[in-house]
Formats: C-alpha cells, sequence, structure tokens
C-alpha cells in the first residue's frame, strides 16, 4: 500500500498543471498519487510525471528534485540535462527556496526550527551494505503555525482532537525531511501512513473523505540556469487538500 492516497485531480486523468515552461525549465503542479519517474517502489505503476509530461509537451524532461509520491505541488524540470544538472547543484547547495503546508495532529508552538539529524534512507532495492551503520546527517526545517482546530470527537485518548496548518521551509533537503522531522516533534502530518498515526489518518478519510498525504510544496524560487535570473513559482493547493482546508475554514490562512 503506498503511503498516501491518491488526489482526485490523479484519478480524472487530467493534463500536468504547467506553472511556468521557457526553452530551459518547466514546472508543473504535481497531484499526490503521482511517481516522478519509474521506481520499484511500485514495480505494477505504469503512470509517472516524467513520462506524462514528455508526453504532453512533446519532448524529454529532466527532474531537477524529487518530491514523494504522495506529495503535492511545485515540481521543477530541466528541458536537457544540463539545466537539470544547474537546477540540482542549486538544490544541494541550499540556495533554492521551498515553502510547504501541512496538516498536522496537535497544536505545535507559534514558531521554531526543527534541528534533528537525519540517517540517509535507502528502498529495499539500493541496498549495499549494513543501513544501520550509515552516519546521520544534519537537517534543518523551519516552520510556522498558521490556524489551528479543535474538533469534538474522540480520535486518540482525549475527548477531542486537535489539529494545525503549518507553513514549512526546509533548509536542507534530506529524504523524507519534513515527514520525519514532524514526527519527531511529535505532531506527524495528516494521511502519513509511515510515519503518522493511523486513527487520525482514517479519521480524516472517514469526516473529511480525504484520504492523501496532507502536505504540498507551494512555492519555489531558484536561479534561473540560463541567465541566473531569480524565479519564484507557487502552486496553491488543490483538489482533495483544498477541500479539507475550506471544510476546516482554513482557506484564507493557506494563503
Amino acid at each position: 500500500m503506498p503511503d498516501s492516497g491518491v488526489d482526485r485531480a490523479l484519478v480524472d486523468d487530467a493534463p500536468l498543471a504547467i506553472l511556468y515552461c521557457d526553452d530551459h525549465i518547466v514546472v508543473i503542479d504535481k497531484p499526490a498519487g503521482l511517481l516522478v519517474h519509474r521506481s520499484d517502489i511500485d514495480r505494477h505503476e505504469t503512470r509517472f510525471a516524467v513520462q506524462l509530461l514528455r508526453d504532453q509537451i512533446g519532448q524529454r524532461v529532466w527532474p531537477a528534485h524529487r518530491l514523494d509520491r504522495g506529495t503535492s505541488g511545485v515540481l521543477l524540470f530541466g528541458l536537457s540535462p544540463e539545466a537539470a544538472a544547474n537546477l540540482g547543484r542549486q538544490f544541494e547547495a541550499g540556495t533554492v527556496e521551498k515553502r510547504y503546508l501541512a496538516v498536522v495532529r496537535g497544536h505545535p508552538p507559534e514558531s521554531g526550527a526543527i534541528d534533528h539529524p537525519l540517517s540517509r534512507q535507502r528502498d529495499a532495492y539500493e541496498y549495499d551494505g549494513d543501513l544501520r551503520c550509515r552516519d546521520a546527517q544534519p537537517a534543518l526545517t523551519r516552520f510556522r503555525r498558521l490556524a489551528v482546530v479543535e474538533l469534538p470527537f474522540a480520535v486518540d485518548r482525549y475527548p477531542s482532537s486537535r489539529y494545525a496548518l503549518i507553513e514549512l521551509t526546509p533548509v536542507s533537503g534530506r529524504r523524507h525531511q519534513i515527514r520525519r522531522h514532524l514526527k519527531h516533534i511529535a505532531h506527524p502530518i495528516i494521511g502519513d501512513a509511515t510515519y503518522g498515526k493511523g486513527r487520525h489518518n482514517r479519521f480524516f478519510a472517514e469526516h473529511f473523505d480525504c484520504r492523501r498525504l496532507l502536505l504540498a510544496c507551494t512555492a519555489l524560487a531558484f536561479n534561473h540556469p540560463q541567465g541566473g535570473q531569480r524565479v519564484n513559482v507557487k502552486a496553491p493547493v488543490s483538489g482533495d487538500f483544498a477541500a479539507t482546508l475550506a471544510l476546516l475554514g482554513w482557506d484564507a490562512a493557506a494563503q
């Protein structure tokens, strides 16, 4: 079972939403449930962002970074290996500004920074030795609380259940960093079957008809690989994520 549900935008088989495109790069709004490229994560999957975008625009594309399958939002591609490599170096150097939105369990502080090293993770098919010996890598995620709610439902051991909408800015780029960091501070993301809480995930599925990971990349800022000018691309949350925010009364807070 994948770590999140599939957004209706993907089920409907609509064309990928292109946020920005020129002769060197293309940026899309990736729906939840779509893998970036072919992977042994799901050997039976036949649809990938790389393939769909290539067919849609009629030319090859190279991903400059990755989003987890369950995460939606801004996804950046180069239209040549050189452009993608340039962008990839910017991600590695930490010069790309990233903004995410997430719905989490509980009420975290109004703002803060999660400075917690993370061990490198590999998929099973990447195994090449004793993974227990791998050193943890520095990882930093800053966050800001945007909205909170307390619902009169005893989902866990308390008579009511608390949730929050938060904005996240990962400074480093470790695998599953945001999801693992939020689990570390005991505020896991709703819909996260790997690092989250099953009871709360089921509650959102049953009461809000939302079965996806409630994490989205809503903005990227980077230097254009040809010329170096700063490019800012934004993608408001949509689909099931937007519908859930509306039900919680958080439309304005998410802007």
